[in-house]
Order: C-alpha cells, then structure tokens, then sequence
C-alpha cells in the first residue's frame, strides 16, 4: 500500500492538498466547515489526472469522469445524493466505449449495451433497476 501524507492535515476551511510520500501531488480541492466540498482533483503516481468531480458537503454530485494511467477515459457518469445517476460509460484501455447506460439511484436500469474494442456492439442487457 503507497502511504500518503497531507500537507495540512485538519483543513476546516480552505484548500486541502494530499502529497504521495514522494511529494507528488495525490488530490486537491477545497474544504468547508471540514468537509470536501467544490471541485476535487485526483492524480496518479506519474502525475496524471486520475478523477475529477464536485463535492457537496462531503458527498459526490454531478458530472465525474475518471482516466487510465495513459490518460485514456476510464469511467464517466453523474452522481446524485451521492448515487449513480444518469449515463454512465466504461471504456477500453485503448480509448474506445465498453459500455453505457443508465442509473437510477445506483441501481442500473433499461438497455445497457457493450461494445468490443473496435467500437462495433457485441451485446445488449436490459435492467430493471430496484
């Protein structure tokens, strides 16, 4: 496991910044009243984005999107109350879509289709959601 360390620990209200324990920067955003809340930054250990999202009150909301170490898109979808909500989709290593569809409080819910690594779509699913 990589240790961590924060540059400030206790950030009530300002920006708080987390460093790998080589320096690096791990994550940033800023705090209120001790909790994550606005626009966060994750990074990887070779200093590419690795998420980035917004915080209301310690819980994830909106528009986030996460990236493989070479940059490619990973994942990206919305959250609402802190669960899935909306599109989502999954990509390749190589870039291209794996998979999309939709969540309805964190439970996936009508066609959800899946794609091979050229892009041509190899399989749909239907989920009821809850």
């Amino acid at each position: 496991m990589r240790k961590k360390k924060a540059v400030d620990p206790v950030v009530e209200n300002g920006v708080f910044r987390e460093l790998f324990s080589d320096g690096s920067l791990q994550c940033e955003g800023p705090m209120v009243n001790g909790q994550k809340h606005g626009e966060w930054k994750y990074y990887l250990k070779n200093g590419n984005l690795k998420a980035t999202g917004k915080y209301d009150a310690g819980v994830m909301v909106g528009p986030w999107q996460w990236f493989r170490e070479n940059g490619q898109p990973l994942t990206s979808g919305a959250f609402k109350d802190g669960k899935k909500t909306g599109l989502w989709k999954r990509y390749h290593p190589n870039g291209k879509l794996y998979d999309e569809g939709l969540y309805e409080a964190d439970k996936k819910v009508g066609e959800w289709k899946v794609f091979d690594t050229t892009g041509k779509l190899s399989k749909t699913t239907r989920h009821k959601g809850s």
